[in-house]
């Protein structure tokens, strides 16, 4: 075990959760929802990433949400920040270290799609590595050879989708394609991932998902629409416009997650 995973584990007492998750932009508010909470300051765990986005605080917290004990990665690093595709990779490796099996992403995401607008919800079914890099790069072991056929997992994906129906929230299900940003897409770009079959765009989740993958870990993820892409509506694109309409589409998340771990305190999520 590292040593980030003996000090996490030392911080955590005894609490022994097998299922995290990591909150994308505008969706920090969902950390305050854990009960008897045990917060950890990324920067309090050596190796862990330091996030310089606003909206992202940096914060693992650990205990209660919807009657399963679980973690809430309030923050990430990006590609953007410093170049560094695998900055999340100690903070996965810990992860895994202390029992982790399952990892919810969820981010904040740009729609290819007039009938999915800011506020929407949409289940990644498949991704599309568009950044030109992958946070494996330099692994020297067989094992970044990762078979990415189904990156998500589709018994996660499943109970994602039984959780949307039950809470009565549409959830739309695409493909997200991963930009390195940090700016934002033109509206050739768009026009191009439309072609390659992109329904929504970001700068994040990917290269989690591969770290993920690489450590054994099952995935899920979720895009809480905040604009529709470049070229789709008028005006130009903003970060603050993340900041402030990720929390419409996060009450609908919420729902979804709250219900998803009920069901998985219920043992209706079978792995």
């Amino acid at each position: 075990m590292s040593a980030a995973a003996d000090i996490l584990k030392e911080r955590l007492g005894g609490l022994a959760p097998r299922l995290a998750l990591v909150l994308g932009s505008g969706l920090g508010g969902l950390a305050e929802q854990v009960e008897d909470a045990i917060r950890v300051r990324y920067a309090d765990i050596p190796g862990f990433p330091q996030s310089g986005v606003s909206g992202h605080a940096g914060e693992l917290v650990a205990g209660v949400f919807a009657d399963t004990h679980v973690i809430m990665l309030a923050g990430r690093a990006h590609y953007y920040e410093d170049g560094d595709a695998a900055a999340m990779r100690p903070l996965l490796e810990a992860l895994a270290g202390i029992g982790i099996e399952a990892l919810i992403l969820t981010n904040a995401a740009g729609s290819l799609q007039a009938d999915m607008p800011p506020g929407s919800v949409m289940l990644i079914e498949d991704h599309i590595n568009f950044s030109g890099t992958n946070p494996l790069i330099g692994e020297t072991s067989e094992q970044r050879f990762v078979g990415m056929s189904e990156a998500y997992d589709l018994t996660l994906r499943a109970a994602l989708e039984n959780a949307a129906e039950k809470a009565g929230v549409k959830l739309h299900r695409g493909v997200y394609m991963w930009f390195s940003g940090p700016t934002f897409e033109t509206p050739a770009e768009i026009r191009m991932a439309r072609m390659l079959g992109a329904d929504a765009v970001g700068m994040s989740t990917v290269p989690e998902v591969i770290l993920a993958r690489f450590l054994g870990l099952r995935v899920a993820a979720c895009s809480v629409i905040t604009n529709l892409a470049a070229g789709m509506a008028t005006g130009e694109l903003s970060h603050q416009e993340t900041k402030n309409m990720a929390p419409l589409g996060g009450e609908k998340l919420t729902k979804i997650l709250g219900r998803f771990l009920h069901d998985s305190a219920s043992g209706r999520v079978t792995s």
